[in-house]
């Protein structure tokens, strides 16, 4: 890739900078507050979610940073349990303006692999393009996604936040073809509990066609979590911009993106051991862990007597993996 600026969350922010330039504040507004209503509505569409220009401005500026904050942490755990593996293409399927080849390209920044973002909104194409000049190495093209989509074989498909605009079979034939596709699935959708009930039937599928569970899961077998009474997720901190801020109406510097996901391969992958499922609880004198493991839930409790393994748990982020790394 013979990128001008490399892939980077800064990068990213660099290229949103004035992007609502020249847009009325009020329509700014109202199309923030459709999208809002959208992103935690469950209503499946039939029309794309981005209508027009002052949509996909308002979309790149309000949800961009968060899309690609999420996926990058997917991403980091997919690298976890793949270190040696490196997509050479990557198909980013419903990327809109392209906030997920953005975290693709950064991941992987010594070699980025040659991205294709597929979507049914030309107005999220055409400005994924203007906001990835000099930086991506991507084709952005038209695609109804749907059960009519045919993917071309590739290393790597990214699904982020695709899922819950499309119908159950449309859902099913996607994740169908994705896994046909190729080498590594993400899919990635809000860290809500509809959203984690499509990521656990996307991830039956994926089991059934043959992959392996990478990530965020220590095993391939069945989700120890009893259906409806809790529900699977991480959490990312999203730096907000001051462009950020005002179409968001915030004030606070950041905000915690809260994500479902899975991340399965075609070729072998070392799992976590176990997986820290909710933030740590920090009290004086112990550090206690909720761990997702290959037997299932559990809450491990660290305290100043287990020595450095105390500052290692008081260390420990959601999602992390645990145990340490001896080494």
């Amino acid at each position: 890739m013979n990128a001008a600026t490399p892939p980077s969350a800064e990068s990213l922010r660099a290229a949103l900078a004035g992007l609502l330039d020249g847009l009325p504040p009020t329509q700014a507004t109202k199309a923030v507050e459709r999208l809002i209503a959208n992103y935690r509505g469950t209503t499946p569409t039939d029309t794309p979610v981005l209508r027009d220009r002052s949509d996909v401005a308002a979309y790149a500026a309000y949800r961009m940073p968060a899309t690609f904050e999420a996926v990058r942490g997917v991403l980091d755990a997919l690298r976890e349990a793949a270190p040696d593996w490196a997509p050479a293409t990557h198909t980013d399927v419903g990327g809109g303006t392209g906030a997920a080849s953005w975290a693709v390209a950064e991941a992987w920044d010594e070699a980025p692999p040659r991205t294709t973002v597929l979507d049914w909104a030309e107005p999220a194409l055409a400005l994924g393009r203007e906001l990835a000049a000099g930086t991506l190495d991507a084709e952005w093209r038209r695609e109804r996604i749907g059960t009519a989509l045919k993917l071309a074989d590739t290393d790597l498909v990214t699904v982020s936040y695709v899922l819950k605009e499309l119908t159950a079979p449309d859902r099913t034939a996607l994740v169908t073809e994705a896994a046909r596709a190729a080498r590594a699935v993400v899919i990635v959708e809000p860290g809500t509990p509809d959203g984690y009930e499509r990521i656990i039937a996307a991830r039956t599928l994926l089991i059934d066609a043959g992959f392996t569970v990478a990530a965020p899961c220590p095993h391939s077998g069945a989700c120890p979590i009893v259906p409806g009474t809790d529900w699977c997720h991480f959490s990312a901190r999203v730096s907000r911009s001051s462009l950020h801020r005002q179409v968001k109406g915030g004030s606070l510097p950041y905000e915690d993106e809260k994500y479902s996901y899975v991340a399965a391969t075609r070729f072998p992958v070392t799992p976590v051991v176990s997986r820290v499922t909710r933030r740590p609880q920090i009290r004086k004198g112990l550090v206690q862990l909720d761990l997702c493991g290959p037997d299932g839930l559990a809450r491990e409790t660290v305290t100043k007597r287990h020595g450095p393994l105390y500052k290692q748990a008081r260390d420990t982020e959601w999602g992390d993996s645990w145990p340490p790394d001896t080494d």
